[in-house]
């Protein structure tokens, strides 16, 4: 593998540098190279490829919008030996700490960017002699996304709809249910989600949902700090509804009251907040029963009878 990297990286110098660190999905290594120190994660799934893709894509993307650090993607190198690595910047993070009440502001930053880009190309095509695209960052007024990502390891469908309770009953949901049904036939959870799915939309009334770039993934394992501030990683990035973020932010910690109030102050909380908020854990927690077994099939069930009540 350090071979190929060399090759791939132009580098005479690639020195282990020591750090490594390591989720449930990936692996991670920082080397020394003749231009510095970076990061690369490791992944010998075969669909690995397809991942970091996504993963890079999302990181771009996020990186365009100029509101939250990320770390700056370098390169998907796919290995001889099968699975692929994503080389990117190296960061000194530690656990988020200090910067929770400025996360919780550029998050808002990075959910409002889209909206405020909208707005702006509405008031250039009312100004005479100005079109829209003057912007660096095109708008987006679809739901979804122009790769397929990965939210652990599992692809997401991203196909551009119009409708965020259609995107996200039919992309997110149906479709962790239909893996469900593939490896577990769970009747009773086909049967919660056969009445739950007529009853979607009725969480939404009056509700106005601009896309928004999400990071994807937002627990608190991918969210960290440098000494100037927050830094989050890992996204498996699409366009949806800027409440969809909330969810796993909820589900294992590592998030304070000020990251929420500091975010709650630039978007507040709409009616219905807290049973889409269980909606949106509802993906999740599939998300994790197809990932890791039943030992999540019991939250699961729990938020499909609670939102059905």
């Amino acid at each position: 593998m350090e071979a190929k990297l060399k090759k791939e990286l132009g580098t005479s110098m690639l020195r282990s540098a020591g750090h490594s660190g390591g989720g449930c999905v990936s692996q991670g290594q920082s080397y020394d190279t003749d231009s510095g120190r970076v990061f690369v994660k490791i992944n010998h799934k075969s669909e690995a490829r397809l991942m970091f893709d996504g993963e890079m894509a999302s990181v771009e993307a996020i990186l365009k919008t100029e509101t939250v650090k990320v770390p700056k993607p370098v390169k998907v190198i796919e290995l001889d030996t099968g699975g692929c690595v994503l080389v990117m910047e190296h960061l000194d993070m530690k656990s988020l700490s200090k910067y929770s009440k400025l996360l919780g502001q550029q998050l808002a930053d990075l959910h409002d960017h889209n909206k405020r880009q909208l707005e702006k190309n509405k008031k250039e095509q009312q100004t005479v002699g100005k079109g829209a695209g003057q912007s660096e960052v095109a708008a987006v007024e679809k739901f979804g996304f122009s790769v397929a990502t990965c939210c652990g390891y599992l692809p997401q469908k991203n196909e551009w709809q119009d409708d965020w309770v259609s995107f996200y009953s039919q992309q997110r949901l149906q479709h962790q249910i239909n893996m469900m049904e593939n490896s577990y036939g769970d009747r009773e959870a086909t049967e919660l989600w056969a009445r739950l799915q007529l009853k979607i939309p009725q969480f939404f009334t009056d509700v106005e949902i601009v896309p928004a770039l999400l990071h994807g993934d937002l627990w608190g394992g991918n969210v960290a700090e440098v000494e100037d501030g927050p830094v989050i990683f890992d996204p498996a990035s699409f366009y949806g509804h800027s409440e969809y973020e909330l969810g796993i932010a909820g589900m294992f910690g590592g998030f304070n009251s000020s990251f929420y109030s500091a975010y709650h102050e630039k978007i507040p909380q709409a009616a219905g907040f807290a049973k889409r908020n269980q909606l949106y854990q509802l993906f999740h927690y599939l998300n994790h029963w197809n990932h890791f077994g039943g030992g999540y099939r019991g939250s699961s069930i729990r938020i499909m009878k609670n939102l059905l009540k």
